[in-house]
């Protein structure tokens, strides 16, 4: 009798170079009939929540994963029985279109689809597989599942001729650490594809783990019997441990970035706004609202960096260059419930004030919903940062690479002020400008923190060119 044709969909690359994406839940169960292009789950990436659709169409056999757990790219998402048998019947149109698309992906292409394994290899044989979980495909013998072996240690420093079509994936494994002579590859022709840099990279990262676990467990030996059986680290029982959301990693390597390569300086000022604050309440349109604090802010930042091009420049890769820009795109530091995230206003310098205070709106709501688009977070030539909504009054901001220079505003409350010689109440918000000091000096970056200050003292005197 022949057996049913069992599918394992897996984890694409859904893009920006990620290697893991987070359950965030399904959307079918076992025993449903999906089709084509169908959603089965919800994901989380670095940059946002997205749905993800199946390239298969049958029965659903098996799903793998729990919501809250991390999925590599490459591992099995979900099997389908697509209700054929094997070996019967023509290939359907869309086979034939699926293996016309990984085959182009092993030979190096770079191409990239969601909604589409990245190959048909699992993960590497040293990762132990999720309990309960299938084997991708009954029918299978045993080593057609998994990669070829890596070269192991002792013949690391034979090197064999390797052929890597795809400088998307040299540049990959170069950036991983990894020697491309050591990876085993599965592609066409003997071509190293990404999904064999990504197993590498996991294997490597295993035994590192591995490594660490056993000095830990050599350590712990050597403690009371009570506790050997606990994971205890500087005499104290580790309550529990949690890996890392994709997002809250793409943060740290990017923060890490910025602090190792950019050689930062801060300058900050007092500044009162009590005439910007009642001034906004008398702005708002008939029936409508206000502008918010921070588009105001923003429209002065933006008036303030025509005068001060510099703080919205970038530096070339190797550091050579300065590359000015004609206008500004602005990224806004955004609190969501997954973290830190940059939306990015394209051409803010082009906007109005209402124009800003929509975007500003827009671009919130998305972010925190998790539903902004990947291009929406990237491409900022300054940034803005308002944590005074934190209840804060200033912060030693981290520059948001690869911009060069970033803005704080803190709280706008009541505090004691001197004016005309009289100690009154006003409202003051303290400004926090983060540069790099490789593209300017202090003065310069007083200068404009001088006319910020400046235009938010005196608004009137801005709404002519406002």
């Amino acid at each position: 009798m022949t057996a049913l044709t069992t599918r394992v969909f897996r984890l694409p690359d859904l893009g920006e170079g990620l290697t893991e994406a987070g359950l965030v839940q399904w959307l079918v169960a076992v025993g449903d009939t999906i089709v084509t292009d169908q959603a089965i789950a919800e994901v989380e990436t670095a940059k946002s929540i997205v749905e993800l659709p199946s390239p298969f169409a049958g029965v659903v056999t098996a799903l793998h994963g729990e919501p809250g757990e991390t999925i590599d790219v490459g591992s099995p998402v979900l099997e389908v029985d697509d209700g054929e048998r094997a070996g019967s019947g023509p290939v359907a149109p869309e086979s034939v279109e699926r293996d016309a698309y990984r085959e182009e992906e092993r030979a190096g292409s770079g191409n990239v689809l969601i909604g589409y394994g990245t190959s048909e290899r699992a993960p590497s044989g040293r990762r132990r597989p999720r309990a309960g979980a299938q084997v991708d495909s009954p029918s299978a013998p045993p080593a057609a599942i998994g990669p070829a072996p890596i070269a192991p240690e002792s013949d690391a420093s034979v090197r064999r001729p390797v052929a890597v079509r795809s400088p998307l994936v040299r540049r990959l494994a170069r950036d991983l650490g990894l020697d491309v002579h050591t990876i085993a590859p599965t592609g066409h022709d003997g071509a190293v594809t990404r999904a064999d840099v990504l197993a590498a990279a996991v294997d490597v990262a295993v035994d590192g783990v591995a490594a660490q676990h056993r000095g830990a467990g050599a350590g712990a030996g050597r403690g009371t019997d009570a506790s050997a059986d606990r994971d205890v680290l500087d005499g104290l029982s580790v309550a529990s441990r949690e890996r890392l959301s994709p997002l809250r990693k793409a943060v740290s390597t990017k923060l890490a970035r910025s602090r190792s390569e950019i050689p930062e300086a801060t300058v900050w000022v007092d500044v009162d706004a009590t005439e910007l604050w009642n001034l906004r309440s008398q702005m708002a349109p008939e029936g409508g609202k206000a502008p918010s604090v921070t588009a105001l802010l923003a429209r002065f930042v933006l008036l303030a960096l025509e005068d001060h091009p510099v703080l919205a420049s970038r530096l070339s890769d190797d550091a050579s260059e300065l590359i000015s820009f004609d206008g500004v795109n602005m990224g806004v530091a955004t609190d969501t419930a997954r973290g830190l995230m940059v939306p990015v206003i394209p051409r803010a310098h082009e906007l109005s004030i209402e124009q800003l205070d929509t975007a500003l709106r827009e671009l919130s709501t998305r972010a925190r919903s998790g539903s902004i688009p990947a291009d929406r977070l990237r491409g900022s030539t300054f940034t803005l940062n308002n944590y005074g909504g934190l209840g804060v009054d200033g912060s030693a901001a981290i520059i948001n690479h690869p911009d060069v220079a970033i803005l704080g505003i803190g709280r706008i409350i009541e505090r004691p002020w001197v004016l005309d010689g009289q100690v009154v109440a006003r409202r003051i918000v303290q400004l926090s400008l983060v540069f790099d000091h490789r593209v300017c000096d202090g003065g310069y970056a007083a200068s404009f923190l001088r006319r910020v200050t400046e235009l938010i003292e005196h608004p009137l005197r801005a709404f002519g060119r406002v």
